[in-house]
């Protein structure tokens, strides 16, 4: 069996476009022989983290990856019917200093060339290339969008200039994908290839794991367009081929130039990032100059606050779990991260800004009602410190902390001045097709009547994490029609196909500090 590695995929990130679960990707990667594969989902970053994780869990050597959007000229430049035709390009993280690389590229995509889409320009990718591997993408490509106008003097200005810039880690990306401009574009790209002495590489720019999801797939593409499926106007892949797909089946495509196959491995072979979990960063808080150290001064805080809430003879059960949690918050690392926590609550509260009493695992600590992160007596409650910090499981603590509407920005403007901007970031938030929403997607999609897709969505039962393999569990009636009714049958086989996947991207109402 032929060594291959797919190095251009996209999972259920590419929001409504791609179909490929970060969970089943490496088990697919694993069945068909293969030791890596790359995530490159369009313009986002977002499963990184769990691409990694489930990767490495399966024993695949995870490659983090973007298809970042290029813009036609400046980032900066937002002229409608100019700047809105972007091109694709695929990068993919070498190591730590491409990854951060990387993620600054994608930050400024959104951050400053943001106009459709997160885009990026030359002018930043020259100045963040280090570390990063870079792949000429699919037909959607520069160069390709060169060829299909028949400028190959274009097409080979562009090459150059990335190969100038990329060196032996720049790619002509050709693809198997069925598609007749595709085939063109890739006797072109062999021709350049050779000419130019830029190597080349096989991928398959896979949106689904296997050949029979083609179908899903073009549903959900109607969901993200608002089409429905018989409609001729609807943005569509004209063929099946966008598969995860075996190494051989990849290997006989491209048997007269193998060395696109065997770049695929020298590719993976030379990426070799790995996530540093378990360090927790975090700002420093700037203590008062009488105070030596941090801890010397939290304690400080501690004891005071003790003495506030408690009166100066406080009793022994009270001194022994504040000396048992100064001791567990000490040893853990999470001196800091209570006076980042103390230090714009009590802001909020000192400018009379509405503080909740405390919510979560985080009221169970007697610290953070001595300090007054909380307002919630622990020992009177029977709440137990464990809960929120524990040895025994090593994660970082989160209190949950509830400012007025009104006034919860003046809070987040607080800590961004006074910690940073770069330290403080907004926290993402995904919507999902739930079980209801899902099935009326799909009735809406296969133009359904909607009094009939209404009547089988209300059949899932109103639950928390329903979805509709219990619904057909619990509801007779549901059961009933999904094996009688082939209409029925067929909306709730595709919706489970697509259940779960994320919709859509939001902002969460708080931010956290990071270093």
């Amino acid at each position: 069996m032929p060594d291959f590695v797919h190095l251009h995929v996209h999972s259920e990130y590419s929001l409504l476009d791609g179909m490929c679960r970060i969970k089943d990707l490496p088990k697919r990667a694993k069945e068909l022989g293969m030791k890596a594969i790359a995530l490159t989902d369009h313009g986002v970053m977002y499963g990184a983290v769990n691409f990694y994780k489930e990767c490495v869990k399966e024993g695949i050597k995870p490659i983090i990856g973007c298809e970042v959007y290029v813009a036609p000229r400046s980032r900066l430049n937002k002229d409608a019917g100019i700047d809105d035709e972007y091109a694709h390009l695929i990068l993919l993280a070498k190591n730590k200093e491409g990854y951060q690389n990387l993620i600054k590229l994608v930050s400024i995509s959104f951050t400053e060339g943001y106009y459709y889409k997160p885009r990026i320009d030359l002018e930043i990718l020259e100045k963040y290339h280090e570390g990063l591997i870079c792949l000429s993408a699919c037909l959607a490509g520069s160069i390709n969008k060169a060829i299909l106008k028949d400028n190959l003097e274009e097409a080979k200005k562009i090459a150059l200039w990335h190969k100038n810039l990329f060196g032996e880690d720049y790619y002509l990306e050709i693809q198997n994908n069925g598609l007749p401009e595709q085939v063109m574009v890739n006797q072109k790209l062999i021709s350049l290839s050779k000419e130019l002495n830029i190597p080349l590489v096989g991928t398959n720019d896979a949106h689904y794991l296997k050949k029979e999801d083609s179908y899903n797939h073009e549903i959900l593409l109607c969901i993200q367009t608002a089409k429905k499926i018989h409609d001729e106007d609807r943005m569509k892949f004209e063929t099946d081929e966008f598969y995860i797909k075996s190494p051989e089946e990849m290997a006989d495509y491209f048997s007269a130039v193998p060395e696109a196959i065997e770049n695929t491995v020298k590719i993976a072979d030379k990426c070799n990032f790995e996530f540093e979990f378990g360090v927790t960063k975090l700002p420093n808080y700037d203590v008062p100059k009488e105070f030596k150290t941090h801890e010397e001064y939290f304690r400080k805080l501690t004891w005071d606050g003790i003495e506030e809430r408690y009166g100066k003879d406080y009793d022994e059960t009270i001194k022994n779990r504040a000396e048992y949690e100064l001791g567990i918050i000490s040893k853990m690392g999470y001196v800091d991260y209570y006076l980042i926590v103390w230090d714009y609550i009590h802001y909020a509260k000192s400018v009379g800004i509405p503080v909740g009493p405390g919510r979560g695992s985080g009221a169970g600590s007697i610290v953070a009602y001595a300090i007054g992160i909380t307002d919630i007596d622990p020992l009177k409650y029977n709440l137990l410190f464990e809960r929120f910090l524990n040895p025994d499981r090593i994660s970082m603590p989160d209190f949950d902390v509830d400012f007025s509407d009104e006034r919860r920005q003046e809070v987040i403007d607080y800590v961004a001045e006074k910690y940073g901007r770069d330290h403080v970031s907004q926290i993402i938030t995904f919507g999902t097709m739930s079980a209801k929403s899902v099935i009326r997607d799909v009735g809406r999609v296969l133009d359904v009547p909607y009094s009939d897709v209404d009547k089988l969505a209300k059949m899932i039962p109103f639950e928390i994490g329903i979805t509709i393999d219990k619904a057909l569990e619990e509801n007779r009636e549901f059961k009933d029609l999904y094996e009688n009714d082939e209409v029925t049958k067929n909306i709730i086989d595709i919706a489970r196909g697509l259940e779960g996947m994320p919709r859509n991207a939001s902002t969460h109402a708080c931010r956290s500090c990071y270093n």
